[in-house]
């Protein structure tokens, strides 16, 4: 071999090797965070108010953020243990910005900006930056997001932290790291501790490593955090157990053709060659996080109702992704962009109707706002107040101005001194008693409520039946508010009777 040729191979052989540039962040990707991120946060803000109302679980969030944490802590035991860590962070956040509906409701939008970031660095990584930004701005979009980044819960939350958690698993299938897994099973324990549903997303997680044939090192990791998430949640899961008689109000499924409409439409996305190949493809992951934790609550809902639209609401990231990735397949297949124009705006034009609608007081099941704005029209200084039942009362705890100058006939202990959120009641003969004892009450029925066997209700409804009668009712959204007047006197003047303790100066509740 002659020097010439050998040449090019010393060169190589004694070439100092070039280190690897750290690659930094693309353009593409800081788009795909930020244009998420500002339209999730402006159409969070817009009609954030509702018109100033509140609906009855933001109410519950309301006043047990107020409550010191001790307080929240032993009104958890009694009812709401699973949303007490919820309560317990809203109860700082109103620490540190006060306790009004914007500070209520803005950490639900700033979440789900967050969630949105996440979603769109998720197809992203899956799809490409095309898919990733259309995926980011889809998720905003979607009604049901829509609806609980402007309300006071924890639904949000979780939806992000799931969000984050996914994107924390995507990344953790090639690189292997131990840190990354347990950054992946942290966010999935603290998404189950704001709401024991978000255990669901985990099996999900779990089926798209199955069906995407990971190597069994990356399983085994999976699993290990899994069962970390799941040791975690266990303690919450068996104490809150005691409690489940607070969905006992869940008839059926809530909401379920939202979640079927999605299911369908992400399947048929589904069908088309979604992103690039690697480890996890898009589609494998959207698919089980959108149709899995819905389909498993309504299996359980077969032995016990249990689902609600809210309860998966991070069943979204699925379809975003879908929708995203099927939106840019779609782009890339049309020679002209015209087609691909007059679909984005006809969904454009068909979301603005819902978009409007979920902005009123009259998109959420009641209207407490409303029905203590009803209480304190209807009472006069000195009338009874009656709930029917007792558990209704939250419906006018937001605005204790609303009941000031009225008597609560049937309450024996506050809910705050009493750790509960409706207070502790009379026994069904001293209920009977004090009604008697007044010539008007105020009383507020929840819409659809249905007659209790409990005797303290039973002494409520028969001491009406028996001794009043219906002088006039106020309909408001999610309650009925009526008076009721002595049959003896058909004019009878506001307050008790001429015998009753608040006749002669006594203390109103």
């Amino acid at each position: 071999m002659s020097l010439d040729e050998r040449a090019p191979a010393v060169v190589r052989a004694v070439s100092p090797s070039v280190p690897a540039r750290r690659q930094s962040p693309s353009p593409a990707g800081a788009v795909v965070v930020i244009a998420p991120l500002s339209l999730t946060i402006a159409l969070g803000l817009w009609g954030i108010r509702r018109k100033n109302t509140m609906w009855g679980d933001e109410s519950v969030t309301y006043q047990l953020a107020h409550r010191d944490l001790s307080q929240i802590w032993h009104t958890a035991q009694h009812i709401d243990l699973v949303h007490a860590l919820y309560y317990a962070v809203m109860h700082e956040i109103f620490g540190l910005f006060g306790g009004g509906l914007l500070t209520l409701r803005l950490p639900s939008v700033l979440a789900m900006s967050v969630a949105a970031s996440g979603v769109g660095l998720l197809a992203l990584r899956l799809a490409g930056p095309r898919a990733g930004l259309l995926a980011g701005l889809v998720f905003p979009l979607l009604p049901q997001v829509q609806k609980y980044a402007q309300e006071g819960r924890s639904y949000a939350m979780v939806c992000a932290l799931v969000t984050w958690a996914t994107y924390a698993l995507v990344v953790s299938v090639p690189h292997r790291a131990r840190w990354r897994w347990a950054v992946y099973g942290s966010t999935m324990l603290l998404a189950c501790l704001l709401h024991e549903f978000a255990v669901l997303a985990l099996v999900a997680h779990g089926v798209t490593l199955v069906v995407s044939r990971v190597p069994r090192p990356v399983l085994r990791a999976w699993s290990v955090a899994a069962a970390g998430v799941v040791a975690g949640l266990l303690p919450l899961a068996i104490c809150s157990a005691g409690q489940s008689e607070q969905v006992s109000w869940i008839g059926g499924p809530v909401r379920l053709r939202y979640f079927l409409v999605v299911a369908v439409v992400g399947m048929v996305c589904a069908r088309a060659p979604l992103g690039v190949r690697g480890p996890v493809r898009l589609s494998v992951l959207a698919v089980p996080i959108l149709v899995l934790p819905g389909l498993l609550l309504l299996s359980a809902s077969l032995v016990k109702p249990l689902f609600v639209d809210r309860y998966v609401l991070y069943s979204n990231i699925g379809i975003a992704l879908l929708l995203g990735a099927w939106m840019d397949h779609f782009h890339r297949r049309q020679r002209s962009s015209r087609n691909a124009w007059i679909a984005v705006v006809a969904a454009l034009a068909a979301l603005v109707p819902p978009s409007l609608s979920l902005r009123t007081p009259e998109s959420r099941s009641d209207d407490v706002t409303a029905i203590g704005a009803a209480v304190r029209k209807e009472g006069r200084p000195g009338d009874g107040l009656l709930y029917l039942s007792g558990r209704h009362r939250i419906l006018t705890a937001a605005n204790p101005e609303d009941t000031r100058f009225l008597t609560d006939l049937a309450l024996a202990q506050d809910p705050i001194s009493s750790n509960t959120l409706a207070g502790v009641e009379l026994p069904a003969q001293d209920i009977a008693a004090r009604m008697l004892e007044f010539d008007r009450i105020v009383a507020v029925r929840a819409a659809g409520a249905h007659s209790s066997t409990d005797p303290q209700e039973e002494a409520k409804t028969s001491t009406l039946r028996r001794h009043f009668r219906e002088y006039g009712t106020t309909h408001v959204n999610g309650a009925r508010v009526t008076v009721y007047v002595r049959d003896l006197d058909p004019s009878p003047k506001a307050g008790p009777g001429p015998n009753s303790p608040g006749a002669s100066g006594g203390p109103m509740r």
